[in-house]
């Protein structure tokens, strides 16, 4: 049956009207119960939530004051099709987002859905655009977690801030990126590390592995051999990101420039997007339209197309 605690909490949120944190810890012991193996008691209880008028899905709440620095929500992705790169890669995101709309069924067999998710590879490759898509395909709220703002303006306080931000996660069920995420998950051998980010490594470690809320952990780098060999093992999944090949650059382009896009071959133009992200080439078809538009044409010429990539290429390679 439910815990002591999980009882006060229910009665205290509903006497308050929080509704929404009622029903997060209503949903928490409905998956108490799962566990224990009463899986009826568990299913009946959700659907009693999900049932409930205005309850139907998880909304995004307020965040609180103490975390409104720390803690914004994401941007959201509308359609899945917008999202270009491989077939494994997208065959995994499909993966954990099949495994949450049916953990339940896990549960029967003692199995979890995936959870925590690292996400690595270059800048501007699609890992936050991936956390967006999870956030969407299971109607759960988007939030990012600014890693950068934790470590610099709060040192000293980073691991009680680390503990509100993992209260959160229990309490308000999400998509949860930590971008950035190498900012605090260095190697604790590396020469430049101090002691304190030590400490607070080893609390973060400790948070991820003993988390167990229904929201999905999401943590991003772009620097992968920094990152400290304990944090490996804390992760359900593993994804590699990479900077798109030709057939990947060519369904980016045609799906970016889309009725701007003028009737040539994209071969030649995606030799000049070779080596550059996801994002540098969206913002060069960009350039390439506003270009069309403010010139009064109405289609994308392959020679401009070209040049906004080399311009593109150009600056990267000198900064």
């Amino acid at each position: 049956m439910a815990k002591a605690e999980q009882i006060k909490a229910l009665i205290k949120s509903h006497l308050t009207n929080e509704s929404e944190r009622f029903k997060t810890i209503a949903l928490q012991v409905a998956a108490d119960e799962a566990k224990r193996g009463h899986v009826v008691l568990a299913r009946e209880i959700r659907e009693i939530v999900d049932n409930k008028p205005d309850q139907k899905r998880v909304k995004v709440v307020s965040i609180s004051h103490d975390l409104a620095d720390l803690v914004v929500e994401g941007p959201r992705i509308e359609v899945w099709s917008s999202f270009v790169g491989r077939t494994d890669l997208k065959s995994k995101i499909d993966r954990i987002i099949t495994e949450f709309h049916q953990s339940e069924k896990l549960m029967k067999h003692g199995m979890t859905n995936r959870r925590k998710i690292l996400l690595t590879g270059p800048p501007g490759t699609g890992k936050t655009m991936s956390a967006s898509i999870l956030a969407e395909r299971t109607k759960l709220p988007f939030y990012v977690v600014q890693i950068d703002r934790l470590v610099t303006k709060y040192l000293g306080e980073t691991n009680a801030k680390l503990r509100q931000i993992f209260s959160m996660i229990r309490e308000r069920p999400g998509i949860y990126l930590f971008d950035e995420f190498d900012a605090i998950g260095a190697q604790r051998t590396l020469d430049n590390e101090v002691g304190e980010m030590r400490r607070v490594l080893n609390a973060l470690l400790k948070f991820i592995e003993e988390d167990e809320s229904r929201s999905l952990i999401v943590a991003a780098t772009n620097n992968l051999i920094s990152l400290d060999n304990a944090l490996f093992r804390r992760f359900d999944d593993i994804i590699h990101y990479e900077n798109p090949v030709k057939d990947e650059i060519i369904s980016l382009i045609k799906n970016r420039t889309h009725v701007f896009l003028g009737k040539f071959s994209l071969d030649v133009v995606a030799k000049h997007a070779l080596g550059l992200s996801h994002a540098e080439i969206t913002q060069a078809c960009d350039d390439a339209i506003k270009d069309a538009i403010l010139s009064d044409k109405s289609k994308v010429t392959q020679r401009k197309l070209v040049q906004m990539l080399s311009d593109r290429k150009v600056a990267y390679q000198t900064v």
